[in-house]
């Protein structure tokens, strides 16, 4: 980067732990201008709804030449105008408060701060070629607490806390962590991995960075090339039931329940919640690639103060998605037979959603800011997750390609052909660049299936296309007795359909979704009704599933208080849908070659 760039510097520091507050001092050269115009994104990259993260900010100030005070107004919910008429060097200094425990925001606590850059670095609006430094200031904090970022250190410092970038949108795109922490490092394909979880846990950090290690090598050798990372940074948040993930440029946001690792001194089973952890790395280090390099031609760059809007979203969560648990039993860290399970979870919960019918992936995708990030109790009957039926259209097309080329490419030659056609250079993908590669690169047309399931609203074909990689598609009602992992109230649900879902309440119980058109949907039963009698019996859960179950009754009647009102309801007592799937493995040698990694 050429000298002559301006420089944007930026101090941060927690300037209190018990008021969750960050301090942000923002120097900013003289740039021959008597108005300038500052704001804060609404959005983060990754996670698509407007989050509108300039309401953290508190007490702004600008000042000019000695410390004189600006005036600095307002524009909009996200934007400072500063008036500067001698066109001089200003200072911005302002505090964001930090209490939102998630990977998209900003969080202190008395373990550690965390944030990212979009929501506490402000930027010079339309500004098009500066440079972005950072000090980090670490005095007057707990010597226990640590910084960890992936942000590149700044060239000719010998200080670890300084850090610097050549464009903005780089620049917010590196999460900070201060605080408690255990971190280790691996290498696996020529990158540093360096694993860090919040807090003093007695997690074992060992055997995660073990079976990260397979996961992290099989994405880098899948695309067969020179990664475009030399280091990787795992930032897990602890907590104790919260849950997600957010990618970045080389580094990933995670949350996750604290007792739900592997602490030291257990055994090596595989609990379900780690396969879940080790899910969600896979996950967000296979976005590396697909979505942080290789995306949509809307995201290149992105406006971060309004809905950036794009169709195909289900490409690169839905892909990401088939591959995060395919690399667990690729580098066995999963048996194929609970592969095979998982994927039948993600099979049903596409068919128990009722929205599949009415919107497409595509829309899904499109809709994401307003829908999918905006879920409610009845969102399960009219949209449908570009994530989870996404993963089943990648499944299906793996499978649709190796049939039509006669098992001589897959979706993993798809993948290498976007990245080198796509990502490496940085040309972004239109809505039919699926197709167009599979047609050029591989004489495949796949126009009638993206057609089908991508913009319009068909299952996903995989009772056609399962038997090439030598599985079968079964359907039964809720569960077997044999399910060793089912609840008895999962157990009592094979018969009978309520069509509604539950849980206790002191009294009765209370109806938190409504399933378009079956039993429930049929009785007038509504959200946030709460049951208190059914055939004349006061009822818990476990009850009425066991009254709907041993009825012989073609309706029963039902007392529900409905805001503050008793109303009387007829519930029909109705077979149970067989929606609920799971994989046989058929033949197990063209299985195991179907799993293997690519030709």
């Amino acid at each position: 980067m050429s000298s002559s760039v301006p420089v944007i510097e930026y101090t941060l520091a927690v300037d209190s732990i018990s008021e969750h507050l960050f301090h942000i001092e923002m120097r900013i050269p003289p740039l021959n201008e008597t108005l300038l115009e500052v704001s804060l994104p609404a959005w983060i990259p990754g996670s698509y709804m407007i989050r509108d993260f300039a309401r953290h900010i508190v007490e702004l100030n600008a000042y000019g030449k000695k410390g004189a005070l600006l005036t600095c107004s307002k524009v909009d919910k996200q934007s400072w105008a500063i008036q500067n008429p001698s066109a001089e060097a200003i200072v911005i200094r302002y505090k964001v408060f930090a209490f939102d425990l998630s990977v998209r925001s900003a969080y202190i606590s008395d373990e550690y701060a965390f944030c990212n850059g979009t929501s506490v670095f402000l930027n010079i609006n339309h500004a098009d070629s500066f440079r972005y430094q950072l000090e980090i200031d670490l005095q007057q904090l707990p010597e226990s607490w640590h910084l960890h970022t992936s942000m590149p250190a700044l060239m000719g410092k010998d200080k670890s806390n300084h850090f610097a970038c050549d464009s903005y949108l780089e620049f917010i795109d590196h999460p900070i962590f201060i605080g408690q922490c255990q971190s280790a490092s691996f290498t696996a394909g020529g990158v540093k991995f360096t694993v860090l979880f919040s807090g003093t846990n007695p997690i074992d950090i060992e055997r995660i960075c073990a079976d990260l290690k397979p996961i992290c090598l099989h994405h880098i050798e899948l695309f067969a090339d020179e990664p475009p990372i030399s280091s990787y940074l795992f930032i897990t948040l602890l907590s104790d039931k919260g849950y997600g993930g957010l990618e970045h440029l080389n580094s990933t946001a995670l949350l996750f329940p604290r007792f739900d690792l592997p602490l030291v001194g257990e055994d090596k089973q595989n609990q379900n919640s780690y396969i879940t952890f080790l899910s969600l790395c896979s996950h967000e280090f296979f976005h590396t690639w697909n979505v942080k390099r290789i995306k949509p031609e809307e995201l290149i760059k992105p406006d971060l103060h309004a809905e950036v809007y794009t169709h195909q979203l289900w490409v690169y969560e839905g892909f990401t998605s088939f591959f995060d648990e395919l690399a667990l039993v690729r580098t066995n860290l999963i048996s194929p037979q609970k592969y095979i399970e998982l994927l039948a979870e993600n099979i049903t919960k596409v068919i128990q959603t009722t929205g599949r019918l009415k919107q497409s992936v595509a829309e899904s995708s499109f809709d994401a800011w307003t829908r999918f990030y905006k879920q409610d109790a009845n969102s399960s009957n009219h949209i449908v997750s570009y994530y989870v039926k996404g993963g089943l259209i990648a499944l299906a097309l793996d499978l649709l390609i190796r049939e039509q080329s006669n098992n001589q490419y897959s979706l993993d030659d798809l993948m290498r052909l976007l990245w080198q056609q796509h990502g490496k250079p940085g040309v972004g993908t239109v809505n039919n660049s699926i197709l167009l590669l599979c047609k050029r690169e591989f004489n495949i047309d796949i126009k009638d299936f993206i057609d089908n399931v991508v913009y319009g609203t068909k299952d996903v074909p995989l009772t056609q296309l399962l038997h090439i990689a030598g599985l079968s598609l079964h359907q039964r009602t809720n569960a077997k007795d044999s399910d060793k992992d089912k609840s008895e109230i999962d157990k009592l649900t094979l018969e009978k359909e309520l069509g509604m879902r539950v849980k206790n309440m002191e009294c009765g119980i209370i109806v938190q979704q409504v399933t378009s058109g079956l039993a429930a949907c049929q009785a007038g039963v509504q959200i946030n009704d709460r049951i208190i009698a059914l055939n004349g019996y006061e009822i818990n859960e476990t009850l009425f599933r066991r009254l709907m179950q041993t009825t012989t009754e073609k309706s029963l009647p039902m007392v529900i208080i409905r805001d503050g009102r008793v109303l009387n309801l007829s519930l029909p007592v109705t077979e149970a849908q067989k929606n609920n799937y799971y994989l046989k493995i058929e033949n197990e040698s063209i299985f195991s070659s179907w799993l293997s990694t690519s030709r």
